[in-house]
């Protein structure tokens, strides 16, 4: 099965983990403030791709920084709302974005691999069909919410991964937007 047998249109919901996915993970940290935020390359050009093939385009993140106290919910939204002015002006999407501030060691429902934000989304966006949704990330986790809910599942790595929670391997968001 490739990409294209999917028949993606419209109809279909697109989510999309950040870190990794939509700018540069930085190692051991986090992206804590704006200037802490990079764009990988590519990606710019790729959501305004995706914005002419998806009907939703959703962020879900895991931002246990917060939880930590490394940075607050404020520093975030500024983050976001920063990124979201950059896609859009570059004719991109994303439709809203849903994050966990919750610690890892809490095993709150709205942290991947929980599904919270995949309902949250669907409650925000009642036409959201999972079985009609990919979910790009760049972690088992990522790939656990995913299969969790019925989607297809993205795996973005330099180095091909076959655990069964992948339904597709790509290097980048940009790679796979191209084979859609």
């Amino acid at each position: 099965m490739t990409l294209k047998d999917l028949n993606i249109d419209k109809s279909w919901t697109l989510f999309l983990d950040r870190d990794g996915v939509i700018n540069k993970k930085l190692d051991n940290d986090y992206v804590k403030h704006w200037t802490d935020f990079e764009f990988l390359g590519g990606v710019l050009d790729a959501m305004k791709i995706l914005n002419g093939k998806f009907g939703h385009i959703v962020v879900v993140t895991n931002q246990q920084g917060i939880g930590k106290g490394f940075y607050r919910t404020e520093d975030l939204e500024l983050i976001h709302k920063n990124m979201l002015y950059e896609i859009i002006y570059l004719g991109g999407r994303i439709d809203k974005v849903y994050f966990s501030p919750y610690l890892d060691s809490l095993n709150h429902p709205t942290r991947k691999p929980g599904i919270g934000m995949a309902l949250a989304a669907q409650k925000d966006f009642p036409e959201i069909d999972f079985t009609k949704s990919i979910m790009v990330g760049d972690s088992i986790t990522d790939m656990g919410f995913g299969r969790a809910t019925g989607m297809k599942t993205i795996f973005i790595s330099d180095k091909k991964n076959n655990d069964d929670k992948i339904d597709f391997n790509f290097t980048s968001l940009v790679e796979f937007t191209l084979n859609l």
